[in-house]
């Protein structure tokens, strides 16, 4: 089964729009674990606008599945990283001004950096995934700087999918079959929700983990919480 990790972002832009501390980060990562999440996910940023970087310290004491931390690996963020030790380190290669996430790695451009922060994080324990687009050329950067995983951006696929979702898929299934043949682990991410993952799940071969947050968030303030995690865990079986 393709393991759900549900990022909180979201749940920190309410509690940073109002002040204090409701709703409780901590806490919803708790509730998101008993109601069925297999991971955590966070993507603090420069501008710390959602997710601070002290609850990142404050969510690895708690989190009991596996926590993902996604960002672009400035020198705070490998600092955070390296004291946190999270399960997996996602890297993301978003402008400090960036809304969201809207472009994988130039994995032969970025070559030498990638290498060289993957080798160092790898050192510290952790498992690393890079944000790529579904291009079979940066997959095979990817394995050339040797990351143990790609995390497939998924926006395309999303904005297409209602349209056609077989031409949606189609570059993301050849991204994921070379994946496969150079050893790496698949995840995906962005725009994922209860219309489009279904199909992404029994179509994309050798999906190990999604992340989801936007969509997951929204739907909670109508189905709530642990009813929504339930309908995504659903879509994956």
């Amino acid at each position: 089964m393709t393991k759900l990790s549900v990022n909180i972002n979201k749940i920190a832009t309410l509690r940073n729009a109002r002040g204090g501390d409701r709703p409780n980060v901590v806490q919803a990562a708790k509730d998101c674990e008993r109601f069925g999440a297999q991971g955590i996910t966070v993507h603090p940023r420069p501008d710390e606008r959602h997710i601070r970087y002290r609850d990142v310290y404050d969510l690895k004491e708690i989190v009991t599945t596996e926590f993902n931390i996604e960002g672009n690996p400035t020198p705070d963020f490998i600092k955070l990283v390296k004291d946190v030790k999270p399960e997996q380190v996602t890297l993301v290669p978003d402008a400090p001004d960036a809304i969201t996430s809207n472009a994988g790695w130039d994995t032969i451009r970025h070559k030498d950096f990638l290498a060289q922060t993957i080798l160092e994080l790898k050192e510290h324990g952790t498992r690393v995934s890079i944000f790529v687009d579904p291009d079979e050329g940066m997959v095979e950067g990817a394995a050339l700087v040797e990351t143990d995983r790609i995390e497939l951006y998924t926006e395309a696929y999303a904005k297409n999918y209602h349209s056609s979702p077989q031409k949606a898929i189609a570059p993301y299934i050849k991204a994921a079959q070379k994946a496969q043949e150079l050893g790496l682990g698949i995840n995906a991410g962005h725009d994922l929700d209860l219309d489009n993952l279904k199909y992404l799940k029994n179509n994309l071969p050798g999906l190990d983990e999604v992340s989801i947050g936007h969509a997951l968030i929204c739907d909670a303030l109508y189905l709530g919480l642990e009813n929504t995690i339930q309908l995504y865990l659903r879509q994956l079986k």
